[in-house]
């Protein structure tokens, strides 16, 4: 690359880790594409912290350091392109801000804390004509990429349903995300919206939603052992869900974190002739269980490879980091998952929500265009998100 695209880091906390993780894996391959330009965060020790490690990446010279991305975006004219991992209620305020100044975007998951929060941040990227990437990671680990490839293969037939089921208990405080109005909602959202990125990821798009969903202990606690120094929470614990999809798949999704005892988790896709689990174990009918992600790996051509892991990268933070720097030098890249796939994914998420706010199932149409939001609704308000005129069918 003739010139490395200069980067701001903004939101230096806990996930901003696992993005730094991301450049350090980068510059082990010589892969590292970037100069660090800056650093923001409402925390100046955070910031100061992450522009230190991004300076022993770039033989000493140190990133300048804000609290506030307007000072930052006022100060720093050559800086083309933000990495955002900050709190999910500014994620709309963080990257808006970015993307008028004409600043490329990528972005941290859930792209947004509601829909419309998500169709701010997409009207923003049209009007400046600048990419919006969102970080979603999950989908481009190597397990992920083979049992796709298996799927398009037709190993196991017309995919019938996935199965996705994680049942457990969390009782300890989680901060922020405790919090409906900070984070949108519990782990639904959090982590939900990787497992609905791979839902489409596998199956294509999602039409409709019908959900149920409890906050069956609705506080978490300082001791977990004794349930003492309880702390309420306003997020949920529990979903169970079913999502239909365009191709007549159906996806059984349960999210519990309230199950005492004994842990349970199944992610496995049923197809005509078989299934196959997400560590790409392939179990067709009457035969042995096959791994598939050696053959996957020997079906790639060179160039596959290097798109996929450049020089044998396979952190998939790393590879979704530096797809973003390429997209910016080279018109043949773009992000695989841009913030109208961040809408989408979140937008299934959301319909959980809705869903079981109107005890009926939802149409993701509806969701994603902001017709439907009852369950968004107070987060709206609080936030000050007004009206938007994005048109969701029209990619930019």
């Amino acid at each position: 690359m003739a010139d490395k695209v200069k980067l701001a880091l903004v939101g230096c906390g806990g996930i901003s880790g696992a993005h730094m993780n991301g450049y350090k894996a980068l510059a082990a391959q010589g892969l590292l594409d970037f100069d660090f330009v800056a650093t923001v965060d409402v925390r100046r020790d955070a910031a100061e912290a992450r522009a230190a490690e991004a300076a022993a990446l770039q033989d000493g010279r140190k990133p300048n350091v804000y609290t506030d991305i307007g000072d930052m975006l006022d100060k720093e004219p050559d800086v083309e392109a933000v990495d955002i991992c900050a709190l999910h209620r500014v994620h709309h305020e963080l990257a808006s801000a970015a993307l008028d100044a004409k600043k490329h975007v990528i972005i941290e998951k859930p792209l947004g804390v509601t829909m419309k929060a998500c169709a701010v941040m997409l009207e923003a990227a049209k009007r400046s004509g600048c990419i919006l990437a969102t970080a979603e990671n999950y989908r481009r680990a190597p397990n992920q990429r083979a049992v796709n490839w298996a799927l398009k293969k037709g190993m196991i037939g017309a995919p019938r349903i996935l199965v996705y089921i994680d049942y457990g208990e969390a009782l300890g405080p989680w901060g922020w995300r405790d919090s409906k109005i900070d984070a949108g909602a519990g782990w639904v959202l959090d982590g939900g919206v990787h497992y609905t990125d791979m839902f489409r990821y596998h199956l294509g798009e999602a039409t409709e939603v019908y959900a149920e969903v409890r906050s069956f202990d609705p506080h978490r606690y300082g001791n977990r052992e004794d349930k003492s120094g309880a702390m309420r929470v306003t997020v949920e614990d529990s979903a169970l869900a079913i999502v239909k999809f365009e191709s007549g798949a159906l996806v059984q999704w349960s999210s519990v974190r309230a199950a005492p005892g004994r842990g349970f988790n199944q992610h496995i896709i049923y197809g005509e002739e078989g299934s196959i689990d997400y560590g790409a174990n392939v179990v067709l009918r009457g035969k042995e269980p096959v791994n598939v992600t050696e053959e996957y790996h020997q079906s790639l051509t060179e160039d596959e490879k290097y798109r996929l892991f450049p020089n044998g990268v396979t952190d998939s933070i790393a590879t979704e980091l530096w797809e973003f720097g390429k997209a910016l030098r080279d018109d043949s890249y773009y992000p695989e998952t841009d913030g109208l796939d961040g809408m989408k994914a979140m937008a299934i998420c959301m319909g959980v929500f809705e869903s079981a706010w109107r005890n009926a199932s939802v149409s993701l149409r509806q969701v994603e265009s902001c017709q439907i939001e009852n369950y968004q609704a107070d987060i709206n308000r609080e936030l000050g998100i007004l009206d938007t005129k994005w048109n969701v069918w029209a990619r930019f």
